[in-house]
């Protein structure tokens, strides 16, 4: 049987399930939170082996900011997770024993410092690709150093404080490991090379020879949070889509 003057239409409902870790999801369209550990090796002035040489101090670290999506083209940035910056603020501190007198003066017995530095940077990508990445990140910040001096024999116990304002300059390259299938949290991790120099606009405790200007180094792995988050974006589509 007919019914004339109706007809009955079928609409059907299509659902796509996005991969966000892809090269085509994954240059954003907003901001995306991303945060990272930093530890850095720096090369004061005051740390110094018997022969007077200079080595490295491990200062460790946590960053956090928002990567900025580019507003016009940029060729260096495509083919990859694009971004044309990302800024925030970072945190550093270090505990230290120096066994060198005199690093405060008039003073001839050794020191513990603890040094406490809060940043904020600025971080535009020079070369962006889907796996590798290369930056200028320009930092400045300010720092507190809390230096003990101990006098067991004496029984004395002094503190110097003192205050900072650092600014750094580097250049900044990563490598991000490749998504595998069966692995995906594989991709969230890589390696992270940093390098710069730090001035110090003003001076620590100005009467001592101590000044935090000079190089500092990083070289360690690397965990990149938009990955984590992109990945659980993707998984609840996945979720989403068993479900209807």
């Amino acid at each position: 049987m007919c019914w004339s003057g109706f007809a009955k239409t079928t609409q059907q409902t299509s659902f796509k399930l996005v991969d966000t870790t892809q090269t085509q999801e994954t240059q954003p369209k907003s901001l995306t939170f991303t945060a990272s550990t930093d530890q850095r090796f720096f090369f004061f002035n005051d740390t110094r082996t018997p022969d007077n040489r200079r080595y490295a101090v491990s200062v460790y670290g946590l960053r956090a900011g928002f990567l900025f999506p580019a507003r016009h083209d940029r060729p260096a940035l495509q083919g990859g997770r694009s971004a044309s910056f990302k800024a925030g603020a970072g945190f550093y501190f270090l505990n230290q024993h120096l066994d060198r007198p005199g690093i405060l003066p008039n003073t001839s017995e050794s020191v513990t410092r603890r040094l406490r530095m809060a940043t904020v940077y600025y971080e535009r990508f020079l070369l962006r690709r889907k796996s590798f990445e290369v930056s200028m990140p320009i930092e400045f910040g300010y720092g507190h150093s809390r230096y003990e001096i101990n006098n067991d024999q004496v029984g004395s116990h002094e503190v110097a404080r003192g205050v900072f304002l650092p600014l750094g300059v580097g250049v900044s390259a990563a490598y991000q490991f490749p998504t595998l299938r069966w692995f995906r949290p594989l991709h969230w991790f890589g390696l992270n090379i940093l390098t710069g120099y730090r001035f110090i606009l003003k001076k620590d405790i100005a009467e001592s020879g101590i000044n935090y200007t000079g190089l500092y180094l990083s070289v360690g792995p690397s965990f990149f949070l938009e990955n984590l988050t992109a990945d659980i974006k993707y998984w609840r589509q996945k979720r989403k889509k068993k479900r209807q």
